[in-house]
């Protein structure tokens, strides 16, 4: 019954914080909202005893991505100001792309049936350790490299935006040969 209770907490204080995240104007009110996010998804895989992928949880997003995101975010030059509203058209496609994604969640989670091994925990350590170097049915290969390009389209993104934008190509001017 404790852990149910935490869990609901848990849920309701993510749900709120991301939504405070997409709502506000001011980003790094936006980026720390997002933190919260981040360590209440640590907190759920403590909750259900799964203590490597919180570590994981915390040290790699929590820690790492928000370093990254921060750091782009001061190094920007309009910090103070706030981000303008988005119109309506955008916040309608933005929450008709929410329900969608909520929908296929809610369908896939009540589809699948979670089992949590018993086995011992260095045979879960180790069980993880080989499917994320498995390539075949399982294997976890391929979101491992899709999370590597994430955090190297995130590193991009910081730099693009410490330098102050995406460069333009200035034209040449028409050579001044006359024939």
């Amino acid at each position: 019954m404790t852990e149910r209770i935490i869990f609901y907490i848990l849920a309701f204080i993510m749900i709120v914080l991301s939504l405070m995240s997409v709502t506000t104007t001011k980003i790094v009110r936006a980026a720390i909202y997002l933190l919260g996010v981040l360590m209440g998804t640590a907190g759920l895989f403590f909750l259900f005893n799964l203590n490597f992928l919180g570590a994981i949880q915390l040290t790699v997003y929590a820690g790492g991505i928000m370093v990254l995101i921060v750091i782009a975010i001061l190094l920007t030059h309009n910090v103070g100001f706030g981000l303008p509203m988005p119109d309506r058209r955008h916040m309608l496609l933005g929450w008709f792309a929410a329900a969608v994604g909520i929908t296929v969640a809610f369908l896939e989670f009540t589809r699948h049936i979670f089992v949590i091994g018993t086995e011992n925990l260095d045979d879960r350590v180790a069980k993880i350790g080989a499917d994320m170097l498995h390539y075949g049915e399982g294997g976890f290969v391929l979101p491992f490299e899709v999370i590597s390009i994430l955090l190297l389209t995130g590193i991009i993104a910081a730099i693009v935006i410490a330098k102050g934008g995406i460069p333009h190509k200035r034209p040449t001017p028409p050579s001044s040969k006359q024939s």
